[in-house]
């Protein structure tokens, strides 16, 4: 469901964003941030899709800024309690906060949430976007294909179960979609974070997720859970011989998990700047760009106002969606 963004759009978000968010040559050219280590807030548990693409980020930011970017995992609420931290932290430029589209569905989805992702947070950058796939434990769910797949789920109507990492979790909205437009009923089970859930899954505790390919894709490859499908019109160029929704007679089954990095409203301009800038140069560095390409995901470079028109746009999209499926927390 993201949106594809041109070399054009990029240039004018650049220069919107500059007089957005005061990220001009002067400001950028005098600032000295980073001059101590910077904490990055991942709101899901250490093995996630999140933390797939936060941890190698960190290692090149670290690399390249001279100063260690740290990871701090907190977990809980379908991402939502670590958000909450990091909207409240002291807003230095020393707290960055890394979510994900989970975050623009949470506020259908939870009625009191203590911040607000489009006022308390600002948008910096996006980092990365993948499709979601349908993995199963291949133990729980014999068979070749996605055809026995949905031969045994029809014929064990709530019966078989799908993880994910929290209610309101891209990973929720997606298993819903998928028994809207399947008209198939499947339980759902929420965790703590993508990493729970799939260690469960691998173990056969849960039978199928629909996860983030990024957060998957290790596991694939070793064989310990099995793709069925991945969502949109086309295959993935790392998984090639996984079909893809439209294929499969899915056509309208399009859920795309994307990852972006926000920083505490009132965060100084100038390191808001040198933050999207050390961050562009840390996911287009060599040993980046082959870990986003493993995992099947796009760096799209988009940052400042563009990420904030962007990030407001999936909040109206997911809220439809939520109001059609009739989504609830568990």
């Amino acid at each position: 469901m993201t949106d594809n963004f041109n070399r054009r759009d990029v240039l004018r978000a650049a220069v919107a964003g500059a007089a957005v968010y005061g990220t001009g040559t002067a400001a950028y050219a005098q600032s000295t941030w980073p001059t101590k280590p910077v904490t990055m807030i991942v709101p899901f548990p250490a093995g996630g899709g999140t933390d797939a693409f936060a941890r190698p980020m960190a290692a090149q930011f670290t690399r390249l800024a001279g100063k260690s970017l740290v990871i701090d995992n907190r977990g809980g609420a379908g991402g939502t309690l670590g958000a909450g931290i990091a909207a409240k932290a002291v807003p230095d430029g020393y707290t960055l906060f890394m979510g994900a589209v989970h975050h623009t569905i949470a506020p259908s989805m939870y009625p009191r949430l203590d911040y607000n992702i489009e006022t308390d947070l600002i948008p910096l950058i996006l980092v990365a976007s993948v499709p979601q796939v349908l993995v199963v434990n291949p133990k729980n769910i014999p068979g070749a294909g996605f055809k026995e797949f949905m031969a045994q789920v029809k014929a064990n109507p709530g019966k078989l179960n799908y993880g994910s990492a929290g209610g309101g979790t891209s990973h929720h909205l997606a298993g819903e979609l998928f028994k809207q437009q399947s008209n198939t009923f499947i339980t759902h089970i929420p965790y703590r974070g993508a990493g729970p859930a799939l260690n469960d899954l691998i173990a056969g505790q849960v039978d199928m997720m629909f996860d983030g390919l990024g957060s998957s894709a290790g596991h694939i490859k070793g064989g310990r859970i099995k793709a069925l499908m991945v969502s949109g019109p086309k295959r993935n160029p790392a998984f090639p011989d996984v079909p893809c929704a439209a294929e499969l007679g899915m056509p309208d089954y399009n859920v795309t998990t994307w990852y972006g990095v926000w920083a505490p409203k009132g965060t100084p301009a100038d390191a808001q700047a040198r933050a999207i800038e050390e961050i562009r140069k840390a996911v287009s560095t060599d040993e980046a760009k082959a870990v986003w390409a493993n995992q099947g995901a796009e760096f799209a470079n988009v940052s400042g106002a563009q990420f904030d028109a962007f990030v407001k746009g999936e909040v109206r999209k997911w809220a439809a969606v939520v109001k059609a499926s009739g989504a609830k927390l568990d």
